[in-house]
């Protein structure tokens, strides 16, 4: 049994506020407008007690009130109190009026709106069933009732559990219980009783036990039925199912209220939609698509029939635009096509319930049957007019004319639809909108009203336009054009033209032939738009880029030249604003305003000098502390030295300097170019002079500052006041200072003379940086330094002229001794601020580089880069912090590792090699800059932390979350300044946990600490060192019954207390995993959160401080209109930061990079149909809470959960966008095998995604819009499965030509059915040179780096064989995704994010691969080969070179990228080892219980069917049954029976060959090739009987089967380890392939080769 870990009192615990004592010594509740909201909850009026309970009135508030009446848990009306207080007192906080008074005035405003929001979903739904709302609409001037109703809302939401899935079930629960509460309030009287109305559900825990529960136990009971993801959709009920079941009137019938959990709930048929997989989900759910491919097809083929040199011309003739008519045959046949299947798809949705629909899908086939019918019966009536009169005749135009009518009717619908894209929104008249959306979308809740704005709508439409005018063109000049010539050809030729006699089984018009030459092309046609967007996209997003000023800062250098800007645009976009009133002024003054925040944002604005931070010290500070608390983090993260600090940081203002204490990195050899032109110009003027060197900016504050700083020294450090040598230099100082304002610096002073005082200031300021400064060496430094400017500084005055000056001691005598002998004034060594001053003059001094490689960490320069660039961009102006929108960070922990732990660390591999070697090799600077940090702290514990921030662990993303509050917290600070100066007020404090919190939801906590796992303890560290992160689990408890209740639980770590304690325990209805398990811990942790906002945050993702700055602008964005909608998803651009460590995670991160920058915004921003992708992105969270949450959790059909909630929220009105000022930190996977999992579970999921949701979105988006969602979503993975199937029609239909003489005797050197293919080929390799990929890396990198860089970058990415890695990835996709859309299977795989230096065994690749790569590509070898025989082109045309460099690029690539992307992967040692360890593995027969990576048979029990052209030999498989039973029989003992069966075997197969060779045209090389065909043909009759397993499986023919499949198996793994085995065996290769596996890692001057190899000493810690 479990025990509750350690607890607050009931009555003392809270989660952030102690909303429940007014008097409680916290900083938050002295806010007047907490306490405004939580005197406004006690203001109970005369409500009427709870009956059966306790009530005190002084101590409990309306929450209180409804919990007791309804059975709500008590710590979920805690968690709910303390969640509407912090919205309330928030969002007054927003308001632009005056804050509330301490007396509690409660601006019913924000209550009233927020009501509005929270309920507009119930709203929305009552009027779509035609019910009224629970007089939610009439409490304009009722605050107590709106807090009721929105109280009640929120306490049903927080305690439904599994049902938050549901919304629109959550309504029905609310509309019945604010039905009650209404006549509790209306003080109604039962009629039964005659006592005043009590809640049907009342009583302890009443709502849990009589409405969550046995809902959640019907849920659990469907869910059953699911057989963990292998039964059929159709068989079982999702939640979408239950939901949609609220969608009808008939669920308040038959469900009633109190629950009848008898009724058709829990009994009832599929609803709303009926998932099934097949492929013909694709032509069903984007059948506008199809229908418009196939019309063009249908159109080009006609034009190009005629064979004019353009399409336009053919339509002269007007048998030709007659013959186009008939395209609308076609549609209406496409049309039919598509209605046909409905009713068997949507069989199990029917029921006497459902009539309309049965009704609709009826009327929809008769109705497309009929159209279909008029458009045949018309279209043959005007040719038969047409051939009766022998021309175009009047009867014949007439018909023609009604066919045109016709068609005009038909396509009426298009045109309206067409024509209303363009204009603006039109209400139509309920009905008829009702009526017409029934007809052609069905009935359905969502998915209605699914518009743009006028611009958008036009901007995307243009796009598409470009694409779909590229697309056509192409196709109809490279490919129809030519196949029809082609196809005219093979129509004119007769069978005797065939060289083999077997053809005339075929018809004389060579329609077989025909058949496969346009194969391939049309399916090139049907795929190749998606080509055209990629190809347009990467522009198109690129030339958004330039116009959102992404790129002005590209490095460290132009960051140098642009720092002046920087605190312009920190002042302008991260500070605290005061109201520019520009509502009241004139528009001259609005104009001229508008005018200023342009020049700010694109650094046009003149930079701040003297008049501006000079003057303002107070903004100098605030610019200061920002920028320092960067560099700060910066050093925490040992990103940069100690050294770097000092020269990033902007020092304090002190020592009475004038200017801006630039950073000195950026001052640099500016003093001594100064000095330069000071000996240059020696005789010019002073203004000429000063004007030379105040042409850099920071070469004026550099000698400025230098001044300033000697002279605070030297008159106030350095010499004692009371002395004549103060007097001396103070007289020095002053008439230096008259001279330049005199400007009579050059005429008074000899500026060649300034070197040598410069030489002499050096050794003076590092006298005084020793540790042990002598008092005597420094005064005759100062000596030394005074003889120099006596004699040779001043121009024209004599000594008796210094002495009147005071510039010289009084006293002759004293010129003879020595001056500054007993002056000097010691230094206390611990004052800090005196030598980090000196250091940094000294640095001013002698630095004589110009510091460009400062930082020299490259992830630091890249961070100071973007984020210096960022702050140029257009960004919502950030409010005070109090003022912002508050919200919470979620993340999901299941199994993830939280830090590395001391063993993992140290634990070599089999190759020697340890993670934290690995760690201090790869991050080699890093470690140093952690080594010396840990030398000045004192402290050796953070190892384990310092390897765990370079991974992908939990706590580096607590760490990075973590900066948030950080931020908050010196933006808090900030606002509190004045502008005189910088003190934070009591106000201010504890505003930061008010505007954010940190929710993990562990949900494997409670396991994790039963069995004494360390990560439990590393968890509740992380809350002891973070204070806002909050821990919510599962926790489970067994009863005295044996039964087992569970807990949702909230933990906080108590500062206090020294030890973590629970806050909340809601009691749930059961285990909280029955779907999805990353959604359903998403659903379990958001109960807990806070805010408006909530952004979800995965397990491999991180944050960085500098970035959290900008969260305020962020949040502003859910204010702005974009476009006709407001947001309610924030898109947040993502940075790869897992890049570095191997060529495939470059790669991997080139690809993710393009997609979550590149193709984001052009999604966002012009196709307007951006989703949700698993990024970081920000969530409207009360929008999203009412509306379904944050992911859809359906077993299996949910297994890409991140995406469903942006398909939810699109068909619910609601609009993404994407923000790229910001960004977020994922890593990738690493390896190959991990990259090849990815992609795996990214294409089952998108084979997952062809059903509901889809479906509805495909069929209620607009045309154009529907295009721009195919193509970035499931359409991706559609058409490039269509264009690898291209390749085998491709290559099975060249076989087939070349076999049976067609190409040699009828096409002979045709050019046009070359030109034709080659289209097809080039196409083909554009897929795998990975143009869906390595172009929008290069523009993205030629806006980020730079145009030659980007170029160089991809060249290295080709010599790094990019091209085998994403053609191996284009494998996988096509793969799996066919697989899942035909068998399912699709599962959750956990991909692991560990660094991969470890060698993979090449039966481990043999057991991920064959099936998806291999075997494959062994067929495309043979099919290859087997071509290259029998063709003629092989000899003689450029052609076979041409194809055969595609296909054979594909072959090599899914055969040897295993090996190349593998840490020693042709290692003649390991490749040997890996033999004998295939061979164990396939020989190995195990038992029941062995896995499959130990024995081929547990592998080989799923069932693989694939459509292999083979011939069927059943000669050679009776021979091989002859041999089995012979060995069997009489191997053992009369073995010369068996000897005399092989001797006859070779004898008989020796006669064949004569036979054939004698009396055939038989040739050798045909033995060849029957050996090849025998490969398919074995392989075929395997995958066959796989399908008959369960008939055959105990009979003695599956032995020879099992036989027959491991020597398949054997032979394959052979094919594909030969030529691994010779490349191993060659010297030099394995080298060449660690420099391809590594090549960063040997750009950075590492030897990865050693570090595989294990030849170097590893490092001691």
């Amino acid at each position: 049994m479990s025990r509750p870990c350690n607890r607050l009192s009931l009555e003392g615990g809270y989660n952030l506020i102690p909303v429940h004592n007014l008097d409680a010594n916290h900083p938050c509740v002295r806010y007047p407008e907490v306490r405004a909201v939580l005197l406004s909850l006690r203001a109970l009026g005369n409500l009427r007690e709870p009956p059966y309970h306790t009530w005190h009135s002084s101590s409990m508030d309306l929450l209180d009130w409804l919990g007791l009446f309804f059975g709500f848990q008590r710590d979920n009306v805690k968690n709910q109190r303390e969640h509407l207080v912090l919205h309330l007192a928030n969002a007054h906080m927003r308001l632009s009026r005056p804050p509330v008074d301490n007396n509690g005035t409660f601006q019913a405003i924000v209550l009233r709106e927020f009501r509005r929001k929270l309920l507009e979903n119930y709203t929305n739904w009552c009027s779509y069933l035609g019910k009224k709302a629970s007089n939610v609409d009439s409490l304009e001037s009722d605050t107590r009732r709106e807090l009721l109703y929105v109280g009640l809302y929120l306490l049903i939401w927080g305690e439904s559990a599994n049902s938050r899935f549901m919304p629109e079930c959550i309504c029905y629960i609310f509309h019945h219980m604010a039905m009650e509460l209404n006549r509790i309030l209306e003080d109604y009287i039962d009629e039964e009783t005659g006592r005043p109305w009590i809640p049907s559900i009342s009583g302890e825990n009443a709502f849990l036990n009589r409405v969550v529960k046995p809902i959640y136990d019907t849920i659990k009971t469907e869910v059953a039925k699911n057989k963990y993801g292998t039964a059929p959709h159709d068989r079982w009920r999702n939640y979408d199912d239950f939901n949609e079941y609220f969608w009808s009137k008939s669920c308040f019938h038959t469900l009633n209220w109190p629950l009848d959990f008898n009724s058709k709930f829990t009994s009832e048929r599929k609803t709303g939609f009926v998932e099934r997989r097949t492929f013909w989900n694709v032509y069903r759910r984007f059948d506008r698509l199809w229908v418009m491919l196939f019309l063009f097809l249908h159109v080009m083929v006609i034009l190009a029939w005629e064979g004019k040199k353009y399409p336009w011309l053919a339509l002269d003739n007007k048998d030709v635009k007659v013959r186009v008519l008939s395209l609308f045959i076609t549609w209406s046949g496409m049309r039919l096509f598509h209605a046909l299947p409905e009713p068997a798809m949507e069989f199990s949705r029917v029921s006497r319930q459902t009539s309309r629909l049965v009704l609709g899908k009826v009327l929809r086939i008769l109705v497309a049957a009929a159209w279909t019918g008029a458009f045949v019966f018309c279209y043959t009536r005007i040719w038969v007019q047409r051939n009766h009169d022998k021309h175009w005749s009047n009867e014949a135009n007439q018909r023609v004319t009604f066919f045109l009518g016709l068609a005009f009717l038909y396509g009426l619908p298009e045109l309206v639809e067409l024509v209303l894209l363009f204009l603006p929104r039109i209400w139509l008249n309920s009905k008829v909108f009702d009526l017409l959306s029934w007809w052609f979308h069905g009935d359905c809740y969502i998915g209605q009203g699914l518009t743009e704005g006028l611009v958008d709508r036009i901007k995307y439409v243009l796009f598409w336009v470009l694409v779909l005018g590229t697309k056509f063109t192409v196709s109809y000049f490279f490919q129809i054009k030519p196949t029809i010539n082609t196809t005219k050809q093979l129509l004119d030729s007769t069978i005797a033209d065939y060289e083999w006699d077997w053809q005339a089984i075929f018809s004389v018009s060579n329609k077989f032939t025909i058949g496969l030459l346009w194969l391939p092309v049309v399916l090139i046609y049907l795929a190749d738009t998606q080509v055209w967007y990629s190809f347009y996209s990467p522009f198109v997003g690129a030339a958004m880029w330039l116009l959102q000023l992404l790129g002005e800062i590209r490095n460290i250098e132009q960051l140098r030249w642009r720092f002046r800007f920087f605190a312009t645009a920190i002042q302008f976009n991260l500070l605290r604003q005061e109201e520019i009133m520009i509502t009241g002024g004139s528009l001259r003054e609005k104009l001229c305003e508008a005018i200023h925040q342009l020049k700010v944002r694109c650094g046009l604005q003149r930079p701040f000098k003297m008049v501006e931070l000079e003057s303002n010290q107070v903004k100098a500070n605030e610019f200061a502390l920002i920028w320092n608390e960067i560099v700060t983090t910066f050093r925490e993260e040992d990103i940069i030295s100690d050294e770097e600090v000092g020269l990033l940081q902007l020092p304090p203002n002190s020592w009475e300097i004038r200017v801006i204490r630039w950073p000195c990195f950026l001052l640099g050899n500016e003093l001594l170019r100064a000095l330069n032109l000071a000996m240059d110009f020696y005789n010019e003027p002073d203004n000429w002079l000063w004007y030379n060197i105040c042409k850099n900016e920071y070469r004026r504050c550099a000698v400025i500052e230098t001044y300033d700083c000697i002279k605070y020294l030297m008159l106030h450090k350095l010499i004692k006041s009371s002395t004549e040598e103060h007097s001396i230099l103070k007289a020095l100082f002053r008439e230096i200072d008259h001279s330049i304002e005199t400007e009579k610096f050059t005429k008074t002073f000899r500026t060649i003379a300034l070197l040598q005082i410069h030489s002499k200031l050096i050794k003076l300021v590092e006298l005084l940086l020793e540790p042990n400064e002598s008092v005597n060496e420094i005064a005759d430094a100062m000596q030394s330094l005074y003889a120099i400017i006596v004699p040779y500084l001043f121009k024209a005055k004599t000594m008796d002229q210094l002495r009147e000056d005071e510039l010289a001691p009084k006293s002759r005598s004293a010129m003879a001794r020595w001056l500054f002998k007993n002056t000097v004034e010691s230094q206390d060594p611990s004052n800090k601020d005196f030598y980090m001053q000196v250091k940094r003059l000294h640095t001013i001094l002698t630095t004589r580089d110009s510091m460009h490689t400062i930082p020299v960490n490259n992830e630091a320069r890249r961070r100071l880069a973007f984020f210096s660039n960022s702050l140029f961009m257009k960004m919502p102006r950030a409010p005070r912090v109090e003022e912002m929108i508050a919200f919470s960070v979620l993340t999901p922990f299941n199994d993830e590792a939280v830090l590395y732990s001391k063993k993992t660390l140290k634990t070599k591999n089999e190759d020697g090699i340890s993670i934290l070697y690995y760690l201090q090799t790869i991050y080699d600077d890093e470690w140093k800059n952690f080594i010396e940090r840990m030398r000045r702290e004192g402290m050796l514990r953070d190892l384990r932390l310092w390897a765990s921030y370079r991974g992908q662990t939990f706590a580096r993303t607590v760490r990075g979350m973590m900066y948030y509050y950080r931020a908050l917290q010196l933006l808090a600070f900030l606002d509190s300044s004045s502008e005189t100066d910088i003190t934070v007020t009591k106000e201010e404090e504890g505003i930061d946990l008010m505007k954010y919190t940190y929710v993990v939801s562990c949900q494997k906590y409670w396991e994790h600490k039963a069995i004494g796992d360390p990560r439990a303890e590393e968890i509740i560290d992380l809350l002891k060192h973070n204070e806002a992160l909050r821990m919510a689990y599962v926790d489970q408890i067994s009863t005295e019954s044996d039964e087992k209740e569970y807990y949702s639980v909230l933990l906080k770590y108590d500062r206090q207390l020294q030890r973590e304690v629970e806050i909340y325990r809601i009691k749930l209805p059961g285990p909280m995993n029955i779907g999805e398990g990353k959604p359903e811990n998403q659903n379990h942790g958001i109960v807990f959160t806070c805010g408006d906002a909530v952004q979800t945050i995965d397990m491999n993702q991180d944050n960085y401080f500098e970035e959290a700055l900008k969260i305020r602008n962020l949040l502003e964005e859910f204010k702005h209109h974009h476009g006709i909608h407001r947001p309610t998803i924030l898109g947040v651009r993502e940075h790869i930061f897992s890049g570095s460590v191997s060529s495939v995670a470059w790669f991997m991160s080139s690809q993710e990079a393009s997609f979550v920058t590149l193709f984001q915004r052009l999604f966002a921003n012009l196709l307007k149909i951006r989703m949700h992708y698993g990024h970081p992105d920000v969530f409207d969270r009360f929008w999203f809470m009412t509306r379904g949450g944050l992911s859809k959790a359906s077993k299996v059909i949910n297994i890409s959960e991140d995406i469903f909630a942006c398909f939810n929220c699109t068909l619910r009105g609601g609009s993404v966008t994407h923000h790229e000022y910001i960004q977020v930190g994922k890593g990738r996977d690493l390896g190959l095998n991990q990259i090849s999992t990815f992609e795996a579970k990214i294409a089952c999921g998108s084979g997952e995604q062809f059903l509901r949701d889809v479906y509805r979105l495909g069929q209620r988006l607009d045309f154009f819009k529907m295009l721009s969602f195919f193509h970035t979503t499931i359409g991706y993975f559609f058409n490039t499965t269509v264009i690898v199937l291209s390749v085998y029609g491709f290559l099975w239909s060249q076989l087939y030509l070349a076999l049976s003489g067609v190409e040699n005797s009828v096409l002979g050197n045709d050019t046009n059915s070359k030109k034709a293919l080659s289209a097809v080929i080039n196409q083909e390799l554009i897929i795998q040179f990975g143009l869906f990929m390595t172009l929008p890396a290069i523009l993205e990198s030629s806006v980020e780096i730079g145009f030659l860089e980007a170029i160089w970058e991809f060249l290295v990415m080709q010599l790094q064989l990019s091209t085998v890695f994403y053609t191996f990835s284009m494998g996988t996709r096509v793969h799996f995704f066919g697989r899942t859309v035909l068998h399912g299977g699709a599962t959750y795989r956990q991909t692991g994010h560990n660094f991969v230096v470890q060698h993979t065994s090449f039966a481990e690749n043999y057991r991920l691969y064959a099936r998806s790569h291999f075997i494959k590509a062994i067929e495309f070898g043979l099919i290859l080969m087997v071509y290259a025989t029998y063709t003629p082109s092989a000899k003689l045309t450029f052609f076979y070179i041409d194809m055969s460099l595609t296909c054979w690029l594909l072959v090599l690539s899914w055969i040897f990228a295993p090996f190349l992307f593998n840490p020693s992967g042709f290692d003649w040692l390991k490749t040997v080892d890996d033999f004998d360890d295939f061979m164990n593995w396939i020989w190995y027969r195990g038992s029941i219980f062995a896995k499959a990576t130990e024995s081929w048979e547990s592998q080989s029990g799923s069932v693989f069917v694939y459509l292999w052209s083979w011939i069927f030999i059943f000669t050679a498989f009776g021979i091989y049954l002859t041999m089995s039973y012979v060995r069997d029989n009489y191997g053992a003992k009369k073995h010369i029976y068996v000897r005399l069966a092989k001797f006859l075997s070779l004898i008989l197969g020796i006669l064949l060959v004569i036979a054939l060779r004698q009396f055939t045209a038989f040739k050798y090389v045909d033995l060849f090739t029957s050996l090849l065909a025998l490969v398919p043909t074995g392989w075929g009759l395997i995958s066959i009987a796989q399908v008959f397993r369960p008939l055959l499986r105990h009979t003695r023919l599956w032995d020879s089967v099992v036989s027959l499949a491991r020597y398949y198996e054997m032979m394959f793994g052979v094919i594909v380890m030969g030529p691994v085995a010779v490349l191993s065996w060659m010297p030099g290769f394995q080298s060449m392939q660690t420099r391809i596996l590594f090549n960063d890692a040997f750009s950075k001057g590492l030897q990865m080769f050693k570090i595989i190899t294990h030849k170097v000493h590893q490092k001691d810690v």
